[in-house]
């Protein structure tokens, strides 16, 4: 193995095994080249189980296979998709496995077109989370229009080919034109502004209008604050942005998409000859209709006359009807008459029945047995209570201790009557105690204390 991998084979033959000269051929990329960056755009992206990433990098004349290992492929993974325009950072080495020229990466960055691409996805992806572009929320465009607005520069052939187009169809319909710039930064508040301006105009509907260009140029209607602007209006909008093969995020939240300017304005421009066409065809249409009409009122109008009798015979037989009813309500009446006065009469036999001064004498005499019941029991009851209570008392003089004293016992207890004195323990000579005794009082000293033994 050479130390040196620049160093040039000797004049004497020397030769290599083709794992030397892989080797050889590796070491030399990798000193030559170890650490480049490289743009192109992204195609056979492969991604084994193994964790790492290899794809082919490439313009358009050549290309060249990449590899990114599993460590810093999971931090680039969501940016590789075939046809990604990107700049990668690397050494050039060689696969010596099979002698593959390649670049082992170790960073992936979006360039250029692919950077907006990136974007457009995103804000695409989180736009239709928020359901500005489902279909419950686009409004249905009018049939016949009379003002349109149409927001787009003032300059160039989007303005001339939507003129064109409503002159050739529905010159009738007024136009206005909101003008605003449609490329570059500045055209992002124009438009918000024009979009804003034109809802408030009550324009039957506006078409939001560009002519082609590349992805950079048409930029402004990709951004979030045009989409939100588009979705905000109450104004029906077509959105026509570029070539037919060009989409936008416009296009996406508008209530219709048109693949052009001028196809924008055949949407809205009704046809004057087809028009005319269905206005006489309508106007054809009705006379035979009122024709018919008449036919039928006029035939049904001779049917009534052959019928129509003279409104006396019908007076004649409204006075017979009536003179049979009011016979019939007079015997109705009669018969409801005497009906009632047999149920009075009865009514009033039965009330005479149920006189209440039979009743009355009854419940009084009921009432003075009562009152004489009620004496004779609370008489008893107070009776029986005094017994019971003269019988109480003397039980509770039995078992007082006041009896007890008037046999001749005491009470001893300490001088200011707190304590009972129940035992020889409790008490010392010479102290003072009171005798309770049935007739009073007695204070009596204590000389002596003799225990029982």
């Amino acid at each position: 193995m050479l130390n040196d991998p620049f160093q040039r084979l000797g004049l004497d033959r020397e030769i290599l095994t083709v794992s030397q000269l892989n080797q050889r051929a590796r070491l030399l990329l990798e000193d030559v080249f170890p650490q480049i960056w490289v743009e192109g755009e992204l195609s056979n992206i492969a991604r084994p189980a193994s964790g790492h990433i290899y794809f082919t990098l490439k313009d358009r004349n050549a290309q060249v296979r990449c590899a990114i290992f599993r460590q810093q492929a999971s931090r680039v993974r969501h940016l590789l998709n075939d046809g990604l325009l990107v700049r990668v950072r690397g050494r050039v080495s060689l696969y010596e496995g099979r002698g593959d020229y390649q670049m082992i990466l170790d960073s992936v960055e979006a360039a250029g077109d692919g950077a907006l691409r990136l974007a457009f996805e995103a804000l695409k992806t989180a736009l239709q989370a928020e359901g500005l572009f489902s279909q419950e929320r686009k409004r249905a465009l009018p049939q016949y229009p009379k003002k349109i607005g149409i927001i787009t520069s003032p300059n160039g052939a989007v303005l001339h080919d939507i003129v064109s187009v409503f002159k050739r169809r529905a010159p009738h319909v007024q136009l206005t034109l909101i003008p605003t710039a449609v490329q570059g930064q500045e055209a992002i508040a124009q438009i918000v502004h024009a979009l804003s301006i034109a809802d408030q105009a009550q324009y039957d509907a506006l078409i939001l209008a560009r002519g082609g260009g590349s992805l950079e140029d048409l930029w402004c209607f990709n951004e979030e604050a045009v989409a939100r602007a588009i979705a905000k209006s109450q104004t029906p909008i077509i959105s026509a942005i570029g070539h037919e093969t060009d989409v936008s995020i416009s296009d996406f939240v508008a209530d219709m998409r048109a693949p052009t300017p001028s196809a924008a304005a055949e949407l809205l421009a009704p046809d004057r000859n087809e028009l005319l066409t269905q206005l006489r065809n309508t106007e054809r249409q009705l006379h035979l209709r009122l024709n018919e009409a008449l036919k039928r009122k006029q035939t049904q109008l001779e049917h009534l006359s052959q019928r129509l009798r003279h409104p006396r015979e019908r007076l004649q037989q409204y006075n017979q009807r009536l003179d049979d009813l009011s016979f019939r309500l007079q015997r109705a009446m009669q018969t409801s008459l005497q009906q009632h006065k047999h149920s009075f009469d009865s009514i009033q036999a039965r009330l005479a029945n149920q006189h209440p001064q039979a009743s009355l004498a009854t419940q009084l005499q009921h009432l003075h047995t009562l009152q004489q019941r009620l004496v004779r029991a609370s008489q008893h009851s107070i009776k029986q209570a005094k017994q019971n209570l003269h019988s109480l008392l003397h039980t509770l003089h039995v078992v007082s201790p006041l009896a007890t004293l008037e046999r001749g016992y005491s009470i001893l207890s300490s001088e200011d009557e707190q304590q009972v004195v129940s035992t020889v323990h409790a008490v010392h000579c010479t102290q003072t105690l009171q005798a309770r005794l049935a007739d009073g009082y007695l204070t009596v000293r204590v000389e002596n204390i003799t225990p029982k033994s």
